[in-house]
């Protein structure tokens, strides 16, 4: 969820500082998103064409003898399609903000809610649809066993991609072909639904 969070504050800036449009299309705003390019592209266009015809204009009536036309229009549609596309781009862009905002707190919510500790009666369950753990107190605990020492550190270098992306950490102790994990949150004091989470997901490996 906190990756969400990023990823759409990502497009929002995108919309912002790159290309009004290209944000929006990356967040699923197909819409907007489409239409926020379509106003951009065509008011570039716009601004080019007044451009080269105004410059056309000026060296036409210094070398020959072109009559002025009013081309002005060109540029005033063209600026007007462009600064459409960057208003809308920027009331998109502020949708994805408070939608990376809310994803964030939400983030942090699930957070403390699975970083409390539990009760004994809540344990007891936990702990009986993960009959190779041990508890050991404040503790979880499960020797798995392998064929040969690289298969035991081949296990364990998956079982670090998975607590570095929980960012929760077991304590990790290899014998050989014997490895070791020990489960427990510190800083909630004892054990937590983050701990059995992750117990479920090595028992997977």
């Amino acid at each position: 969820m906190k990756k969400n969070g990023n990823r759409t504050a990502r497009n929002a800036l995108l919309n912002l500082l790159a290309m009004p449009g290209l944000g929006s299309l990356l967040a699923g705003r197909k819409v907007a998103g489409t239409g926020q390019i379509i106003f951009v592209t065509g008011g570039s266009v716009m601004l080019f064409v007044w451009l080269f015809k105004v410059l056309a204009q000026y060296y036409g009536l210094m070398f020959g003898d072109m009559q002025p036309q009013a081309v002005g229009w060109i540029g005033e549609t063209g600026g007007a399609l462009f600064a459409i596309s960057w208003l809308w781009a920027a009331v998109t862009s502020f949708s994805l903000f408070r939608e990376a905002s809310s994803q964030e707190s939400q983030s942090l919510e699930k957070l403390k809610i699975l970083k409390m500790k539990l009760s004994e009666q809540q344990i007891i369950p936990a702990l009986a649809v993960l009959p190779d753990w041990k508890r050991q107190g404040d503790v979880i605990a499960r020797t798995f066993q392998f064929k040969d020492f690289p298969a035991a550190v081949k296990f364990v270098e998956a079982v670090a991609g998975i607590a570095e992306e929980a960012w929760h950490h077991p304590d990790i102790d290899i014998r050989w072909n014997k490895v070791t994990l020990t489960l427990t949150t510190h800083d909630a004091g004892g054990l937590t639904e983050k701990d059995f989470a992750l117990a479920r997901q090595f028992d997977k490996l």
